[in-house]
Parts: structure tokens; C-alpha cells; sequence
């Protein structure tokens, strides 16, 4: 056990619990307990919206799972990851200022809230908590695994035990600070990304000898590892194309990037957003992959791709800069859960025990739900990662396309296409999702293209159509009572 390593990951721990305890202050002070815990007072700045946007998509398949692929695959694979350089730019630009308005409008809390009250549901609420639930706990596991397995490659641990650390840290800065404890901590893990990240790459580069001598070494190696197309070619054009609508345009649609939405304070704050998001996101996604591939001809023969990163961190760097640097992937992980958990969370608690169940709850009642739930929550997402999977970022990708096949056509042409209706939106999501985890199970490469881009157009031509016929169903049912009522008269 290198303790160089862990007192720089201890001190950032430390830091993290403390910005948790100070944000609960601001809970018990706060006039709405709903807005505060799971919104933050949508009160959120430009440079804190970047950075929480940032922290929340980049996670664990980013910093551990993206890199590890990328040094099997080679530069293919880093030209594959930029389509996500667009993601705070897409969010924050098609949702724009009508989002934040119509979430006001609604006082809308969750992005089930905006359906709600956007298509009056029941049916298409409870659709939208279930799919939150289903495929965000595959999430969550993904990022618990990631976490695990950096803590066991630093320590020496055994994985259940770094896995027990990982767990009570995030659960109780959670729990206690709600969304701007997860804000605030977004913020500072967004910087140690970005450092990290810099640090590292430059670091590599010097220990390969150089970006032209690396370059040589990986074509010696493979020749196909310099190309666009993967070590074993398989990254066609076709394919790499439908990935940019996997992990770029369709982001719009994740409830946990799209909530940051509801947050920011005022326009100015979102333009800020935009332009610090995209360019900090692109800087990390490009130098993170471009770690992995280079990681190769540095340390060749790692056969698990998740321990690519923390290997060549500390093959690299000094141990108490490794330790430093590999509070990136460590920050990445813990702010994407702290997300996911708070979402499950107000899945549960507001949008089906507030809407369906109870909805006089006191204050008191519906605070003590939302500590409780998030800790179950956590404790079953920590018994799901006890037998952690081989890849972890494919199980990542299946969460991103199931809540994008379920959401994205209810919410963008909820919010700019009035015809759109709760038919529309509750046969789209289930045509989305029963679509995509049948292409996933079945015909996963459908055509060369990636899973969600079939289950993506059917939604849309569900959405469309049957929109447009119980559109004219019901004018129909009006005009025939118009003309009934004007042969009586």
C-alpha cells in the first residue's frame, strides 16, 4: 500500500465531506426543502453549471472504462469520443432558455415534473420513473465498479472492501447535502479533472519519448492502431457516425445532464456554460483517450482495460502526484453516482410518493423519505456491484441509449412542437425502450450502425403519428358533437 498515493485521495475526500456538511446547512435553512435538495435553489452560476455538467457525464466509462478502450482499439477510438466535445453545448442550446422558463413555469423540480405537467399523465409519470430507475441503477453499478477498482489498483485492498469505502464516502456526502453539496463538489472535481487530466498527458508524452516516437511504436505494433478505423477495423464510418448520436446530439435526453437545465440562475449564466463546458469538455475526453492509446507502447500486455488508467498514472508520475492526478477519475466517478442517486432518488420520492401516493405529505415526512430512499438506493446499488462486470463501459452505453430511446422525443418535441401530446409521448417512450433492449439483446450492430440509433427513429415516428391521429380522433369527436348540436338547433 503506497501511502504517497492514498494521502492526496484522503485529502480529497476530506474536502468533498466538508463541502457536503456545509451544504446541509443550507438544506435546514431553506424555505423549500424540495427545490433546495434536489435543485439547489436553481440558483447555479455559469462556471458551477459548466462544471457539474461536466463532472456528471464525464464518469466512470470516460476517465476508466473510455481510456482502457482506447488502448485497445488505438486513435480510432479517440476520434470516436470527441462526438461528446458538443454535449454542454447541445443540452444547454436545444433546451435553452425555454426549458428553464417552462420548468419555472410548471415549478418543475425533476424532469418527470416538465412531463407531467407538459402532457398531464399519469401513465407517461410512472413510465418515465420506471425507465429512470431500470436503466440508471445499471448506471450507478457501472460507476460503483469504477470506483471500486481504482480504490482496489491504488490500496491493495480486495475489491468488496474498496468497494465499501467507496460506497459509505458518496453515500454520505450525499445524503446530508443533496443537489448543491453535489453542485459544489461537481465544481471542484471539474478542476481536478481538467489538471489531472493535463498532468497525465504531458507525463505520458515525456515517458513514450514523444508524440512522433509514440506514433511509431504503435505502427510497428499495429498499423491500424494509427488509423480510424480500430485495431481490427472495425470502427466503420457508418458506425463511428451512429456513436455521435449515442454520446453526442442524443445527451439531450439523459434526465441527469438535462436536470442541470432547471438550475442555472439567469442567461447570462447558461452562455457562460456553454462556452466553458465545451471547450474544458473537449480538452478532457481528447487528453483522457489520447492517455490510453499512448499508454500502450509505454506499458504494453494490460488485458483488463479498467486498470489502463491508475497503471500508467503510476508508472509515470511520482507516487504523491500520482495520488493527486488520480483524483480525477476519482471525482469523475463520485460526482456522476452523487447525480444518478439523487435522481433515482426524486424518481422515487417526488414523482410517484408526492404525485400518487401521499401527495399531503409534511415537509418532515417527505425530507426523511429522501434520506431514506437515497441510502437504500445506495446500499442495493452496492450489493448489484459486488459481482462487477467485465466491461464496464458497455453497461454504461446500454444505460445512456435506454433513457435516450425513452426520452428524448417527449421532451425536445414536448417543448417545441404543440401537437405533442400524452398519447404521443407514453407510446413513443415504450416503442423507445422495449425497442432498444430488443435491438440490444438481439441485433445489437443492426445494419453497422450502434443500438439506439433504430430504437431513436421508431420513437420519433411513434411520436409523430400517433400525436397527429388522436390529434384528428379528437377535433373529429369535436366537429361531430358541433354538427349534432347544430341539426338539433
Amino acid at each position: 500500500m503506497s501511502w504517497e498515493v492514498i494521502i492526496p485521495l484522503c485529502i480529497f475526500l476530506i474536502i468533498i465531506f466538508f463541502i457536503g456538511f456545509w451544504a446541509s446547512k443550507k438544506i435546514q435553512s431553506s424555505n423549500s426543502f424540495l427545490q433546495e435538495y434536489f435543485l439547489g435553489g436553481r440558483e447555479l452560476g455559469g462556471f458551477i453549471l459548466a462544471m457539474t455538467m461536466i463532472a456528471t457525464y464525464g464518469s466512470a466509462s470516460s476517465f476508466i472504462g473510455g481510456p482502457g478502450v482506447a488502448y485497445t482499439k488505438g486513435l480510432g477510438w479517440v476520434l470516436l469520443a470527441m462526438a461528446q466535445v458538443a454535449t454542454g453545448y447541445f443540452v444547454l442550446m436545444v433546451l435553452g432558455k425555454k426549458f428553464a422558463i417552462m420548468a419555472r413555469k410548471y415549478q418543475a423540480i425533476t424532469l418527470i415534473d416538465f412531463l407531467k405537467s407538459r402532457y398531464n399523465s399519469k401513465w407517461v409519470v410512472l413510465f418515465s420513473a420506471f425507465s429512470i430507475i431500470i436503466f440508471l441503477f445499471s448506471a450507478m453499478a457501472a460507476q460503483w465498479v469504477g470506483g471500486a477498482r481504482l480504490i482496489e489498483s491504488l490500496t491493495g485492498l480486495n475489491y468488496t472492501t474498496a468497494l465499501v469505502i467507496f460506497a459509505v464516502s458518496v453515500l454520505i456526502y450525499v445524503v446530508i447535502g443533496g443537489f448543491r453539496a453535489v453542485a459544489l463538489t461537481d465544481a471542484v472535481q471539474g478542476v481536478v479533472m481538467f489538471f489531472g487530466t493535463l498532468i497525465l498527458l504531458i507525463a505520458t508524452i515525456i515517458a513514450g519519448g514523444g508524440v512522433g516516437n509514440i506514433i511509431t511504436d504503435l505502427a510497428k505494433e499495429n498499423p491500424n492502431l494509427i488509423t480510424p478505423y480500430g485495431e481490427d477495423g472495425g470502427l466503420t464510418p457508418l458506425y463511428v457516425s451512429s456513436f455521435w448520436i449515442l454520446v453526442g446530439v442524443g445527451v439531450v435526453a439523459l434526465p441527469q445532464v438535462t436536470v442541470r437545465a432547471m438550475a442555472y440562475k439567469n442567461s447570462k449564466a447558461m452562455h457562460r456554460a456553454i462556452i466553458i463546458g465545451t471547450v474544458v469538455v473537449g480538452f478532457i475526453m481528447l487528453g483522457m483517450h489520447l492517455i490510453g492509446v499512448f499508454a500502450r507502447p509505454i506499458i504494453p500486455g494490460i488485458e483488463v482495460g479498467d486498470k489502463v488508467m491508475p497503471m500508467i498514472a503510476m508508472e509515470v508520475l511520482p507516487a504523491w502526484a500520482a495520488g493527486i492526478v488520480l483524483a480525477a477519475p476519482m471525482a469523475a466517478i463520485m460526482s456522476t453516482v452523487d447525480s444518478l442517486l439523487l435522481l433515482v432518488s426524486s424518481a422515487v420520492v417526488k414523482d410517484v410518493y408526492l404525485n400518487y401516493m401521499k401527495p399531503d405529505a409534511s415537509e418532515q415526512r417527505v425530507k426523511s423519505m429522501s434520506f431514506s430512499v437515497t441510502t437504500i438506493l445506495g446500499i442495493l446499488v452496492f450489493l448489484m456491484a459486488l459481482s462487477p462486470p467485465d466491461l464496464l463501459i458497455w453497461l454504461n452505453l446500454f444505460s445512456f441509449g435506454g433513457l435516450e430511446a425513452a426520452f428524448i422525443w417527449p421532451v425536445i418535441m414536448g417543448l417545441y412542437w404543440e401537437k405533442g401530446n400524452k398519447h404521443g409521448a407514453l407510446s413513443s417512450m415504450v416503442i423507445g425502450v422495449i425497442s432498444f433492449i430488443l435491438f440490444h439483446t438481439f441485433k445489437p450492430d443492426a445494419f453497422g450502425m450502434h443500438t439506439v440509433v433504430l430504437p431513436i427513429v421508431l420513437s420519433f415516428i411513434t411520436y409523430i403519428g400517433v400525436s397527429s391521429l388522436t390529434n384528428k380522433s379528437v377535433m373529429g369527436q369535436l366537429n361531430s358533437n358541433l354538427s349534432e348540436q347544430t341539426k338539433r338547433i
